[in-house]
């Protein structure tokens, strides 16, 4: 059993240490966007980034951005990043308090006006409260011209949302899924807008087990949040196909080996052994700060190289090749189907 795990083990840390960024081969230059229709030696260089740092003066007077799970960590990092550029941002935060306070961080850092940062209640366990948060936006805001899809959990004790399904999967799948789709109207009518999904490139440990979304029959919440995260790269690559020809572009972005409060779970019981490898990890290699982390997030929100650029996975400012699993379009239209019946999306 222990060679078993050690053999796991080492493909794991070759995957994760394959490059200095910890991140994976970049696609091929044969590799073709089906969407775009774009090769990788057809794709725009990133001539707004240096490395993995975001490096260009790019505005957004005008503009309205919705971050979720904002008040801590890569999500607060973004808020500040795209405030400066003057956009009006919403951070969508469960904790109400702890919101209000990252405000107050964010106009101090930023040294923007108050009315630039804008505080929403948002639940990703709870239907209810998506729904409540898409209704309130949809009445209140004239556009939408960019979303990002930040917020998340990892690695939790076993446990179920508001409405039955297992939280990770949950949160970080069907949570976005049904959010994004009910403010589609408006970031179609803002186009041309972007989403930007925060994936991981834990989704490379994950696969989709049709059978059994919800792990009721055997939960490890290392394959829970793999799954999670490859149903975010699924979740894009479909939805830029139903949005192609609309101005509306949808990237994924894993943004590194960051140490966040998304780690909180690691000292809780269970999983033992990925659970050590991560914390092996974080000890022996240096991990990004948050500001650093959230480099990918707003280059790809923000880039303009990046206008027509969709359906693609970014990591260090760069595109990076997903997974086989992720590039599997019958599992991602599967997924996006369960999905609207799990959401009730078109109740």
């Amino acid at each position: 059993m222990f060679h078993k795990l050690w053999k796991t083990a080492k493909e794991n840390i070759n995957i994760v240490f394959k490059s200095k960024a910890y991140s994976v081969k970049p696609v091929s230059a044969s590799f073709i966007c089906k969407y775009n229709k774009t090769t990788m030696s057809k794709l725009p260089k990133p001539v707004s980034a240096e490395g993995s740092w975001v490096k260009c003066d790019v505005k957004l007077p005008g503009k309205t951005v919705i971050i979720t799970g904002a008040n801590t960590g890569i999500g607060f990092w973004t808020a500040v990043d795209l405030v400066k550029r003057e956009a009006k941002v919403i951070i969508a935060c469960r904790n109400a308090e702890k919101a209000q306070e990252a405000k107050d961080k964010i106009i101090e850092e930023a040294k923007c006006p108050d009315e630039k940062v804008v505080v929403k209640s948002l639940d990703l366990s709870s239907f209810a409260s998506i729904r409540q948060f898409a209704e309130d936006i949809n009445n209140t805001e004239e556009r939408l011209d960019i979303l990002i899809n930040n917020a998340g959990v990892m690695l939790c004790p076993e446990g179920k949302t508001e409405d039955g399904f297992e939280t990770q999967f949950g949160v970080n799948h069907l949570g976005h899924f049904l959010l994004t789709n009910l403010l589609l109207d408006l970031i179609k009518i803002s186009a041309p807008s972007r989403i930007v999904v925060l994936s991981s490139l834990g989704h490379k440990f994950g696969s989709m087990n049709f059978d059994d979304l919800n792990s009721s029959k055997n939960y490890d919440a290392w394959a829970a949040y793999g799954q999670s995260k490859l149903a975010n790269i699924l979740f894009c690559r479909h939805l830029a196909k139903q949005l192609e020809g609309t101005g509306v572009t949808v990237n994924s972005v894993h943004p590194g080996s960051v140490k966040t409060d998304l780690q909180r779970h690691l000292d809780s019981p269970g999983n033992f052994f990925m659970k050590t490898f991560v914390k092996l990890h974080r000890l022996i290699m240096s991990w990004k700060t948050a500001e650093h982390g959230a480099q990918t997030s707003i280059y790809c929100a923000i880039a303009p190289e990046l206008a027509d650029v969709t359906a693609r996975y970014f990591s260090d400012c760069h595109v990076e090749n997903e997974s086989n699993a992720a590039k599997n379009d019958a599992d991602a239209e599967k997924l996006w189907n369960i999905s609207i019946e799990m959401t009730k999306l078109n109740a």
